[in-house]
């Protein structure tokens, strides 16, 4: 069966667009609600939704995205129930679906377990933050992924030679950061992004989608034209925050992506 990310990028290049990529964490800021949310970003058009899985420990996010993970936590949110949550997403829904996590969870549900669950219950892919790609090579467990692409992760400041190592083993897209730092929308994307972009492309055929600061229509614009797609975080899940008591959350989620969409959709992007 062919992976929904592949199928996603392929109808995409088709018509000339650049995909949208929303992240929010799953379980935040409860069950029902987080189910709501990934529902109405799907029907606001999103392309691909990239669900944080929640942990005690994320390093690599910035305080808004910490206390959505905490949320979701005390919410009782757990590696069983997402599954569980995918699966109610996929009775209603298709986009494809992308688990955006560390190693720690998915060791403790069990590696090889957590990729087949996930990819039974509808997942498409998985980037797992803090597992170095040499690691993979070196242990036969962390090979174990069948099921999910494994999306590459590359950063401004990543060597070239082993930003052609991950290019040329990249699955699905690579996620490539617009700026140092941790997640967060407090500083807007570099303005060398089209370069960068370029530097991984001579080195695969994976779509790039670009990550980090962007918040506003006119950088999600800015960015799909320099590159495959534009991934939203932490503005969407400051907008869980503020609105996360309010009956109209999922309603609002949607109207605040719209504008987003609608920028990434009409761009230039050729």
């Amino acid at each position: 069966m062919s992976n929904r990310i592949d199928t996603t990028f392929k109808t995409l290049q088709n018509d000339g667009q650049a995909a949208f990529v929303a992240y929010v964490c799953a379980g935040d800021p409860d069950y029902s609600k987080s189910l709501a949310v990934i529902r109405a970003i799907a029907d606001a058009g999103a392309d691909i939704i990239e669900l944080g899985v929640p942990f005690s420990d994320p390093q690599a996010d910035g305080i808004v995205n910490q206390l959505a993970a905490e949320r979701a936590l005390n919410a009782g949110m757990s590696a069983s129930k997402l599954m569980t949550l995918i699966q109610e997403f996929r009775a209603t829904h298709d986009t494809a679906l992308v688990l955006f996590t560390y190693l720690n969870p998915v060791y403790a549900y069990g590696y090889e377990k957590f990729h087949t669950d996930a990819a039974a219950a509808g997942a498409d892919g998985i980037l797992l933050l803090d597992l170095p790609p040499d690691e993979v090579v070196n242990n036969h467990e962390l090979a174990s992924s069948k099921g999910l692409k494994h999306i590459t992760l590359i950063s401004p400041s990543t060597p070239k030679e082993r930003l052609k190592m991950l290019a040329e083993q990249s699955e699905g897209f690579v996620y490539a950061l617009s700026r140092m730092g941790v997640t967060g929308a407090q500083a807007a994307p570099a303005s060398n992004i089209g370069e960068f972009v370029q530097s991984i492309k001579q080195h695969t055929d994976t779509p790039v989608c670009i990550g980090f600061g962007i918040n506003a229509p006119e950088q999600a614009a800015a960015i799909a034209n320099v590159s495959d797609g534009v991934v939203v975080g932490s503005a969407i899940v400051n907008q869980v925050a503020e609105n996360a008591e309010s009956t109209a959350l999922a309603d609002n989620i949607g109207e605040f992506i719209q504008p987003l969409i609608h920028a990434t959709k009409n761009s230039k992007h050729a």
